[in-house]
Order: C-alpha cells, then structure tokens, then sequence
C-alpha cells in the first residue's frame, strides 16, 4: 500500500544525518530502477539532488518508443535546522515523490512493470533556510530555482507532475490533494480530464482542484507573488506541466513541523502511480494537443512567460 511507502519515507527523512546518498542506497537491490546523487553548493549551504529512473518494459531508456514520465518532488527543504527540530512541512513534496519511486520499483521487481520509463528528482536538504512570506513563512533553499530546474526537470520528461506542498495559502481550503490547470510554453490551459478522472479513483471522492494565475508559472526572481514553486518546473520545459498539491484547510506554514499527513501524502502517490501507469501505456494525455495548436495559431507562442521578461 502507498501508505506504508510513505510512513517508511517520512521515517527515513527525519533525520538530520539524512542525504542524497542514502536515499539512493534505497534503491540499489532493484533491478529495474537505478537512483544517482549530486551535490550542489549556493550562498546558504548545500543540497543533494537526487535522480531515480524506473525503466519500462517499451521504455525509451531501452529502446523504446513508450512515453516517458516525469514525477518532481518539488520543496525548499525537508528542514530547517537548526532554527527547526523535524522534518517540515515543505518536505512532503520529497517524501511523495520518493514513496512514489520506492512503490514503482517494487512493482517492477514484482513483474509489474509500466510500458514506460518514469523518471523521479527531488532534492535532500535536512537543514534549509526560512523565508518571510504571507501568509505565512517559506522555507528557503540553498541553490536557487534555477538550479533546482536544471537538475530536477529533465529533457526526457514528456510530462511532468509536480508534486509540492501548498499548505501556506487562503485559496486552496482543502485537506488532501488538488491538481493544477496543465500548463505548457506559457499557456495555462484547461484541467486534464483524464487526470481529474484519475483523481476520483484514486481519491474515492470529487476531484479537487486549485487555481492558478499568470504570476504563478513566471520564473521565481521577477518580484512578482507566486502562490509557491509548484509550477516553476513549467518554466524550464516545453513538456505539459500539472502541479498535485498536498494541502490543508488551514494556513500552515512551510518551516512548519509535525503538519506532514502521511494519509494525505499517501494520497499523492497514489494519483502519480496511477498517473504514470496511464500514461507511459498511452491511455492519459495532459492537455489536447489539436486545440493548444489553436490557441498557437490564434495568439501566437507564450513562451516569454517562461523567461525573466523584457530587459532581463
């Protein structure tokens, strides 16, 4: 089950002694999954960035011409020592995304292997900085977002899923999940119908959704309000972007300890197996592609969202 994946994770990262390194250890017994780490350095300490592949059966890894599938585990940091004792809520973006992989690989161990490749990044960092925000504070990073992208959004990844905590907001008033619009090239196109059937199943309940705006899915550093990072992958890739959110009825702040709900996460990895599953086999799509050519065609390409804009 998802949730013993998660429970097993959010054991794993709370932990001071935590890295890039152990995390991939996880994965070194699988035959079909491989996991990599990089260290990289900023202004205020370092991470790991941490690479998980789980090669499908038609996978492009292989071959192949099965779809390959991208899954972010997008966060600042899993804590904020020593300012904050505990793995934070910012952390459950990581947490997914490693459950997700860990889940992935046993099933293919199993003989139940995807047609395609799903590739897995997040980062470990046990001791990020905070950042003022309303409503409530941010954890901060060590590296920037454009480090972040490099190494977390792949060229590989036909679409991607970007899985974020996105707790500390008065807009989404809902404990559980939510996904985002797709977004593409700077365009915020409708909500995926395949993915908001995905999301009844796996839920077992309505879907839930969140809004986004233009603000969101422009690059981090332009000095205009993000709701959070969720969508900044969207930025670095032409591939279609969804954001999965793991939220809260209440405001709870990123740095926030003891707000990580392992049902809730568990939730989140559910919808990304089931997401990949679908997927790589060809049988979900993110957006429609005959009626994003028509937006094209009407008004032109967005892509200068996905930049820093004039005189940057």
């Amino acid at each position: 089950m998802s949730l013993t994946y998660t429970m097993q994770i959010v054991e794993m990262l709370d932990d001071p002694a935590i890295n890039g390194e152990k995390v991939a250890a996880l994965f070194s017994g699988y035959t079909y999954a491989k996991a990599e780490t990089t260290t990289v350095s900023g202004e205020q300490g370092s991470t790991d960035f941490v690479k998980i592949e789980i090669k499908g059966t038609n996978g492009k890894q292989s071959g192949g011409n099965a779809p390959t599938f991208g899954i972010v585990g997008r966060l600042g940091g899993i804590g904020a020592r020593p300012s904050r004792i505990g793995l934070v809520s910012d952390a459950d973006g990581a947490v997914a995304a490693i459950a997700a992989a860990l889940k992935l690989a046993e099933m293919a161990e199993k003989g139940d292997r995807l047609p395609g490749d799903v590739l897995i990044t997040t980062h470990i960092c046990p001791n990020a900085p905070t950042v003022p925000h309303e409503p409530v504070d941010f954890m901060g990073s060590p590296v920037d977002i454009l480090t972040m992208n490099k190494h977390e959004v792949l060229p590989e990844m036909e679409a991607i899923l970007s899985i974020d905590t996105t707790k500390g907001n008065k807009i989404i008033k809902h404990k559980g999940v939510a996904i985002s619009p797709t977004v593409k090239e700077g365009y915020i196109l409708k909500f995926s119908d395949d993915l908001l059937r995905i999301m009844e199943m796996t839920t077992g309940d309505l879907p839930s959704t969140f809004a986004i705006t233009t603000q969101d899915i422009t690059p981090y550093g332009n000095d205009v309000y993000h709701i959070n990072s969720i969508l900044q992958p969207a930025v670095a890739t032409n591939a279609p972007v969804v954001g999965l959110a793991i939220t809260a009825t209440s405001a709870v702040p990123g740095c926030g300890t003891g707000a990580s709900h392992e049902v809730d996460i568990a939730q989140a990895v559910r919808f990304a197996i089931e997401t990949a599953k679908e997927y790589t086999a060809g049988t979900t799509r993110f957006y429609d592609e005959n009626e994003y050519a028509r937006l094209q065609q009407l008004y032109g390409p967005m892509n200068v969202l996905q930049t820093m804009g004039k005189g940057k």
